[in-house]
């Protein structure tokens, strides 16, 4: 009886686990809230509910997660890992619901509780583990490497604090720390078992074996642990569960018992605090000496912990480490990780006692590189001094990879000193820099761009000397969206109507969304599209009054720009629209005005003074156009603080027109532009990034163009522009200009926008001047458009329909067939 009882138990709890019934998940819902959290129904929380749920659906993935690891372990296959510094990969719940295909069963078994499954997401943690369309795009490739079965890997870094949480107070920006670990993260499994050290400082030892052969120790170091917390990150109903992998900093020596005896106390725990910073928050203030060292620190710790990781995963199933290109890709999600290239290089020369030649091709073949931005802020310089001092053997190994592609160059183009300093990776001057992007440039077989532009810009200007030597490396893979989070789980309703319409198959084949072409001219199926957007619409206006007080009219246009505040995306041309229609209404009432909301959202960077300005510029036209009465409610001007994952999630589906108004050639691609798309949204934008694919796919009567292309903006620049020229041309721009100038939008705080003017009439690098007259003349036509509503329905569809490239799916298939060389399931 005992051995039928251990042999049967086993069998039990799985079926247990397994049950993906509406009853199962019921069970497993009252199990997990009074046995894992020791609570009941009378003393649980909303968040202790939420746990239980997590649990509950956790549970169903674990058995998914450990038999494809198991597969992929067994066959030794090749694996793709994918580094980045960020992850922002939202709310877990719904789309790992969506994901095991028990939306039905959970909002069932929820309902039988007594609780509706929207209200219990909503207490999720928004994980803001990035800045914005970087770290979004790599939650989307996951989930797509995920759906299309290949074995694959993320690592980032597990930060204590996350982006900060933004409130918006008296119209400025004020951040606050985003707590997301503050009540527990029910996704993720601690594995102690697989801490690794990573180290710092110290100094290098060199010296000759038996054999003449050189040989480097790096000794003296201070270490740190890494410690592993996994998440699971299943694919959609395919059994297939991928690994996030994120690095958690831990001092070796948590105590110093000899402090603590002397009465030191904070002494005794001081490297212990200094240590864990390594993993505090994401992104510290670099502007500040302190501030470079920990974000460089972070960049070494999560790559050569990820590293030392991949080679025990390899070492497990294989012996010779030159193989390693033939079982693990390894790419870079900008150039934010690319100090592993060094470390890669360290381990094979230092440990494996790999002969340089060979160790350098197996790093070359190994790593891929995805550039994001041809911005200077961006394409990280270390001092060498700091390099020196954190990581003298990294130095020494950068040095000597710099030296013998320079005598490479050399021989290529001889005499050619300027083509020399360019492609250098040491960049001399004042202070002696190393160019991570070089390195990248140097050390990996592929680069490639994430739109059809800016791989061209790649080609023709950033890296132009490195690609008349290495052509072959050079490539683009258009970025892209998880239509599961961005229209299966954000949009509900549109995607009801659509699956009604042409069945499912586009939640894996986003191509197959073209079967809604032939509706636009169905008036019945228009119809039921614009109720679904007008609820949307409704729904987007409650929240709006709810967290702001502010009523807007659903019948208006929602015309929407959410992102990353900076220059370059030009809040600024938008908020100067607006205006310009404030002004327009003022100086006749009777103006024909088309009714709009404009709805406004994202973080500057703490350090990014002019930014932070420009929130305080918005929210100053917000509270003159929203408190004239004059005005009727003709226009509203709403700024949503904390734009998040979930919020967005909220504004795409609401969304009528969406602003992609970057300087033509400073968007690598954005993917904001996807996410509106396929939610139905018509773009007005320039023709930069992925705003060109985007004209191509549904053609140039749906999307709205203007501005000047990035060849004209290269050589109205190189002429010397003159902001002022195009500010005496227009006669709107002038009034705008003045207004600001007069203090009427700051009249307490006199000259507060003067550094906006001054930098728009002095030099206006992003030319939002030169852009302006035309910017207002393509609104016009975008108000014209909205008042044929039938017209622009069918516009909505078209946009929908065309959106197939725009999927992860699709970008995440060309990195495996074309980089990454390994098979991917077609679906």
């Amino acid at each position: 009886m005992k051995s039928k009882a251990v042999i049967s138990q086993p069998e039990t709890i799985k079926k247990f686990y397994k049950d993906t019934t509406k009853n199962g998940l019921r069970l497993s819902f009252i199990a997990n809230r009074e046995y894992n959290l020791a609570k009941d129904k009378y003393t649980a929380t909303m968040h202790d509910d939420f746990v239980a749920t997590s649990i509950a659906v956790r549970d169903r993935i674990v058995e998914r997660w450990t038999h494809t690891q198991q597969r992929f372990h067994k066959e030794n296959q090749k694996r793709v890992y994918y580094f980045s510094m960020e992850f922002l990969i939202g709310r877990l719940l719904g789309t790992n619901i969506i994901n095991l295909g028990l939306e039905k069963e959970a909002k069932e078994a929820l309902k039988e509780l007594g609780f509706d499954i929207k209200e219990i997401e909503e207490n999720g943690i928004d994980a803001g583990l990035g800045n914005g369309g970087l770290g979004r795009l790599a939650a989307c490739f996951l989930d797509s490497m995920a759906t299309l079965g290949i074995p694959a890997h993320g690592y980032g870094i597990r930060f204590e604090y996350g982006i900060f949480n933004q409130k918006i107070i008296n119209g400025y920006q004020v951040e606050f720390p985003d707590e997301w670990l503050m009540r527990g993260n029910p996704w993720e499994f601690q594995r102690l078992e697989y801490t690794v050290k990573v180290r710092f400082y110290g100094h290098t030892y060199m010296s000759q074996d038996e054999h003449g052969r050189l040989q480097v120790q790096w000794v003296d170091t201070d270490d740190v642990l890494a410690t592993p917390y996994d998440m699971p990150v299943p694919g959609y109903k395919n059994d297939i569960v991928n690994t996030l992998r994120l690095w958690s900093a831990r001092s070796s020596e948590e105590f110093d018992l000899s402090y603590f005896n002397d009465g030191d106390y904070e002494r005794a725990v001081l490297n212990k605090m200094t240590t864990e910073n390594i993993s505090k928050v994401l992104y510290p203030n670099d502007n500040i000496s302190q501030g470079r060292e920990l974000r460089l620190k972070q960049e070494y710790f999560f790559t050569a912990a990820s590293l030392s990781d991949i080679i025990r995963r390899f070492k497990a199933e294989n012996t010779d480490i030159r193989k390693l290109p033939d079982k693990a890709a390894i790419q870079l999600n900008d150039t934010h990780p690319s100090i592993a290239i060094a470390e890669l290089m360290r381990i094979l020369v230092d440990e494996e006692k790999v002969d340089w030649d060979t160790a350098w091709e197996v790093t070359v073949n190994t790593f891929g590189y995805t550039n994001h931005t041809i911005m200077p802020e961006a394409l990280e310089s270390w001092p060498v001094s700091l390099f020196e001092k954190l990581l003298p053997r990294h130095l020494q190994i950068i040095y000597e990879i710099n030296l013998r592609f320079l005598k490479e160059v050399a021989k290529e183009f001889p005499g050619d000193n300027d083509r020399l300093r360019r492609m250098s990776i040491v960049e001399e001057g004042d202070v002696k820099k190393l160019r991570m992007a070089h390195l990248a440039v140097i050390g990996c077989h592929s680069i490639n761009g994430v739109s059809e532009l800016h791989s061209k810009l790649l080609k023709t200007a950033l890296f132009k000397d490195f690609y008349e030597i290495f052509p072959e490396k050079f490539n683009n893979k258009t970025n892209g969206i998880t239509q599961r989070r961005w229209l299966k789980k954000a949009n509900e309703a549109l995607s009801g109507l659509i699956t009604d319409a042409i069945g499912d198959g586009w939640v894996t084949d986003l191509y197959k969304l073209e079967k809604l072409l032939p509706l636009k001219d169905d008036k019945e199926f228009r119809n039921r599209w614009r109720d679904v957007k007008t609820a949307n619409k409704k729904d987007l206006a409650g929240y709006i009054y709810k967290t702001t007080g502010i009523e807007v009219d659903p019948s208006s246009m929602f015309d929407v720009q959410v992102k990353r505040i900076h220059e370059y995306k030009r809040q600024l041309l938008f908020g100067f629209y607006i205006l310009s229609q404030y002004l327009k209404i003022k100086k006749d009432p009777g103006a024909d005005v088309e009714p709009r909301t404009f709805i406004l959202g994202g973080k500057a960077a703490p350090g990014y003074a002019m930014a932070k300005l420009t929130i305080k510029f918005i929210n100053s036209i917000a509270d003159v156009v929203n408190k004239d009465k004059a005005i009727d409610g003709r226009i509203k001007v709403v700024f949503l603080e904390n734009y998040c994952v979930s919020l967005a999630e909220k504004i795409f589906p609401a969304s009528d027109l969406s602003e992609q108004i970057s300087t033509a050639g400073t968007e690598a691609s954005g993917t904001g532009c996807m996410k509106f798309m396929v939610n139905g949204a018509l773009t007005i934008g320039t023709l930069d990034g992925a705003n060109i694919e985007i004209a191509d796919a549904v053609g140039k009567d749906n999307i709205f163009i203007f501005g000047l292309r990035s060849d004209e903006i290269q050589k109205l620049r190189s002429q010397g522009y003159d902001p002022n020229f195009y500010i005496d041309r227009c006669q709107q721009l002038r009034e705008i200009v003045n207004i600001i100038r007069s203090d009427f939008l700051s009249p307490v705080e006199f000259g507060l926008f003067e550094p906006i003017i001054r930098n728009l009439t002095t030099n206006d690098h992003f030319f939002v001047c030169a852009d302006f007259a035309e910017y207002l003349d393509t609104q016009e036509a975008v108000s014209e458009a909205y008042r044929n509503n039938t017209d622009w329905i069918k516009r909505s569809i078209i946009n929908v329909a065309k959106s197939g490239k725009f999927s992860s799916d699709r970008t995440i298939a060309d990195y495996a067939k074309n980089i990454w060389n390994v098979p991917y399931m077609k679906r």
